[in-house]
């Protein structure tokens, strides 16, 4: 990212703020994390400002925007699957009150997903599956090979089965950050278009931040809501640096042209060779592909071999996407955490909140991300949903681990 200029623009009703300014709350990251947790604050009342170079920039740049709170569910995530569909359920008035608030659509679609089993292997793992999510009582309908390529006549003729889960929708990440930030402006939220990059700490408590520009933001409680670069913030004492490293993911964009259309009618997606794949279609004609998940640490290359992956893997699930042209390729990081689930709330600093470590889940967590942190900033309280992931889980386990080597 690029600072952006500081100086302001007069017709676009951007809000630049002086640099001295004391603040209720410091949201330090202007990602769709930390733009939904200051929009939130400053609905409560509290004088918030956040501080990024590019707010609505960061991972929703590459984010393809599945609200996949049950094609998501995992072995051994069940807690978060409970977090998962608390927000999926909000999602459709959250994207209307946003649109309100804002101005502007976020792309939300309830356009159902439909998740393929292309071999024998894959229909052996998709009926486990299939059984996980019943056990839980989710929606989730299985399909013959035959009707899912009726729902979707553009699927490989090999397809062996599938499920088709009606809940699971879409919201475009993009637009999705720019509605944030627009709602962010007008709700009185301060932009200051700096990294920040110390945080500052008087006593034994967080009092805001000082931004790359050397300017000072004090803050009676700063949110750390950086994505994958939360653990990189100078000052910050090293018992509460947020356990957070960088998933890289290689997505492309499609374009479907009008002779095409209807290509397909919902997101379809599969394992194929062990790699999750996926096909987001937007109303625009967009169709995103992706995504690779790579342990590289910061690098965010797009690399021959990650668009080679994701073309072949891809055509296998849907042999006519090759013929459509190829507008973008992108990588980004994700921010993963070590039981992929978000950090969210007060730390073992007094004054300091984090709210990250959202991993592939971040587009879906955007509205219960947004009322855990604003409830926890006017109130003290982090709502139940949100409590069995506390930052604090992780400063207990590490108390315990010193505690048995001494």
């Amino acid at each position: 990212m690029h600072a952006s200029d500081n100086t302001g623009s007069g017709g676009s009703g951007r809000r630049d703020a002086p640099a001295s300014a004391g603040y209720d709350v410091l949201v330090v990251g202007g990602g769709i994390i930390g733009l939904v947790t200051a929009w939130r604050a400053a609905q409560r009342g509290l004088r918030t400002a956040v501080a990024d170079p590019s707010p609505g920039g960061g991972a929703a740049q590459v984010a393809a925007g599945m609200l996949a709170a049950v094609t998501e569910l995992h072995y051994g995530e069940e807690t978060l699957l409970g977090l998962n569909l608390a927000s999926a359920e909000r999602y459709p008035d959250f994207a209307a009150e946003l649109r309100e608030a804002s101005g502007l659509d976020i792309g939300y679609r309830a356009c159902g997903t439909l998740a393929i089993a292309l071999d024998a292997d894959d229909r052996v793992h998709m009926r486990e599956l299939h059984a996980l999510q019943l056990r839980y009582g989710l929606d989730s309908q299985w399909l013959t090979g035959r009707e899912c390529r009726r729902l979707e006549p553009m699927l490989a003729p090999g397809v062996r089965g599938g499920l088709r889960v009606d809940g699971d929708h879409q919201a475009d990440p993009r637009r999705l950050a720019a509605a944030l930030v627009r709602a962010c402006e007008r709700a009185g939220v301060e932009l200051h278009r700096r990294c920040a990059r110390r945080l500052t700490v008087l006593g034994d408590r967080a009092a805001g931040a000082v931004l790359d520009d050397g300017s000072e933001l004090a803050a009676e409680q700063t949110v750390l809501a950086a994505g994958s670069r939360s653990g990189r913030l100078d000052g910050v004492p090293e018992h509460v640096v947020p356990p957070v490293r960088p998933v890289k993911g290689q997505v492309l964009r499609l374009r479907v042209p009008d002779t095409y259309a209807p290509f397909l009618s919902r997101t379809v997606r599969a394992v194929v060779r062990g790699g999750q794949v996926y096909l987001v279609p937007r109303e625009s004609g967009e169709l995103v592909v992706g995504a690779t998940s790579e342990e590289l640490g910061w690098d965010t290359t797009v690399t021959a071999g990650g668009v080679y992956e994701l073309l072949r893997d891809a055509h296998e699930l849907v042999p006519g996407l090759t013929e459509l042209p190829l507008v973008e390729t992108r990588a980004g990081l994700r921010p993963g955490s070590p039981d992929n689930a978000p950090l969210l709330g007060p730390t073992e600093l007094p004054g300091l909140h984090l709210a990250t470590g959202h991993y592939r889940n971040g587009v879906l967590l955007t509205p219960v991300t947004g009322d855990a942190m604003a409830e926890v900033l006017a109130t003290g309280e982090l709502p139940e949903e949100a409590r069995p992931f506390t930052p604090r889980r992780f400063a207990s386990a590490s108390r315990r681990l010193q505690e048995l080597t001494v």
